[in-house]
């Protein structure tokens, strides 16, 4: 656990990064990996995550095995499962991951949650929160910002702004940010050997499921917009690849349905507080 002074350091550090970017300067990658560090504090601190070895050993391996074939700037990569049963996904900047468990338990094997994963990569890679955070101006703003970054706010305030995404770093990514990072996730799940075709089939479990039950996804879709095109987008971009080739790469494993069986044996999620 870090120290205190440690604590302090990661602050200090993350309110210069802000004071550099109000000040209009571009976010240099030490800064990018130092506001995600000090962000994902407070998402172990706040938010109930899943602290199983071995789920944890799978979730790493695939995040890391998708990241090392698009990762051109030898990012830290940390994957993690949010203890949720909200469907939801996220990343910070620098190179952290979070899958809600509520998303996980929708996906019925490896390409599906590789898909979700290298989306996230995506953007990462292509740096979509720090451009958002670069575009960001106004009072309002930079205050919901240092709270969430630095701490320096009542702490049920930095609780609201990470669980509901009120802050720019958990912001809603734009049309042209969804497809880059859909792009991504094509390009880097073929990369890594796995079926890209479980990107489209998520997308339309996950619009399927809004039908049937609006307001369940309520988390994903604020954050995530989705709409048929992505579904049509995915699958135009796979049709484009060797057909031969994509149909050898595997769409599951054993490891994937061995780490969801134990996924969905531990307690049930808490309910949010």
């Amino acid at each position: 656990m870090p120290s205190v002074t440690a604590h302090r350091t990661i602050t200090r550090r993350s309110s210069s990064a802000l004071l550099a970017l109000f000040a209009g300067c571009a976010m240099s990658q030490q800064q990018e990996v130092e506001l995600g560090a000090s962000s994902a504090q407070q998402v172990g601190a706040q938010l109930p995550l899943v602290r199983d070895a071995a789920i944890t050993q799978y979730v790493t391996a695939l995040g890391r095995r998708l990241a090392a074939v698009t990762d051109s700037r030898g990012l830290t990569w940390t994957f993690t499962v949010v203890d949720s049963r909200e469907v939801n996904a996220f990343a910070l900047p620098g190179g952290w991951i979070y899958i809600n468990r509520g998303l996980v338990e929708r996906t019925v094997n490896e390409s599906e949650l590789a898909g979700v994963i290298a989306h996230e990569i995506g953007h990462v890679t292509r740096r979509h929160t720090v451009q958002q955070l670069q575009q960001a101006t106004g009072a309002n703003v930079g205050l919901s910002l240092l709270c969430t970054l630095t701490g320096s706010c009542e702490s049920s305030v930095s609780r609201t702004a990470i669980s509901l995404g009120g802050s720019a770093l958990f912001a809603k990514f734009s049309r042209d940010d969804e497809a880059e990072a859909d792009t991504e996730a094509v390009v880097t799940t073929t990369n890594a050997g796995i079926s890209p075709r479980g990107i489209p089939a998520m997308f339309r479990t996950l619009l399927r499921e809004r039908e049937n039950q609006p307001g369940a996804l309520e988390a994903f879709f604020a954050s995530h917009p989705l709409e048929a095109q992505r579904i049509a987008a995915t699958e135009a971009q796979i049709a484009a690849l060797s057909a031969p080739a994509i149909a050898r790469l595997p769409t599951d494993s054993r490891a994937f349905q061995t780490f969801r069986r134990r996924l969905q044996a531990l307690p049930p999620s808490p309910a949010p507080k």
